[in-house]
């Protein structure tokens, strides 16, 4: 697999190459279509006239504001924690999901498309959902190589994008 590193994080295992690219290039779609729809042209923000404001800001707030946290909390333990051996995080964030800092994304785009009930937004969220899906696979491939068992175990316990509903 060709996965590009992190010269200032040796403790990371890599991720794919054009992954961050990709990324912003999905952002800068989903804006476009997203602002265009929105605020300029609003063909599809018809939902808007039957929702009233503060419910669909209610809404998108309680979507927002626990993405800002996952992908702010993720990037901290990512990035922001140096490691002396590469290992399985799973503490913090990462016992909730896998893939914080990607469901954090994924609620901003949901959050977005609420705030002004754009329709083509949020159809937009399908391939960005199957993007973070496709990111998040090709990573635990890597992650399963670098430390196998132990990942194995730490995924079946804990969801890639979304918690878990264990049974008690």
């Amino acid at each position: 697999m060709s996965t590009k590193k992190h010269a200032n994080h040796p403790h990371l295992t890599g991720e794919h190459k054009f992954g961050d690219r990709i990324q912003l290039a999905l952002l800068i779609l989903f804006l476009g279509v997203w602002i265009t729809d929105s605020f300029v042209f609003q063909y599809s923000t018809f939902l808007r006239d039957v929702v009233p404001d503060y419910a669909r800001i209610g809404v998108a707030t309680v979507v927002l504001i626990p993405g800002w946290i996952l992908a702010r909390k993720g990037m901290k333990a990512v990035f922001g924690t140096l490691r002396a051996e590469p290992s399985v995080i799973d503490s913090g964030v990462f016992r909730v999901v896998r893939h914080p800092i990607y469901t954090g994304a994924i609620l901003f785009y949901m959050g977005a498309s609420l705030v002004t009930l754009s329709i083509a937004s949020a159809f937009f969220l399908l391939p960005i959902i199957g993007f973070y899906i496709w990111i998040a696979r090709y990573e635990e491939r890597i992650l399963t190589e670098q430390f196998g068992q132990d990942y194995l175990n730490y995924q079946k316990k804990t969801g890639m994008l979304f918690p878990k509903l264990r049974s008690h």
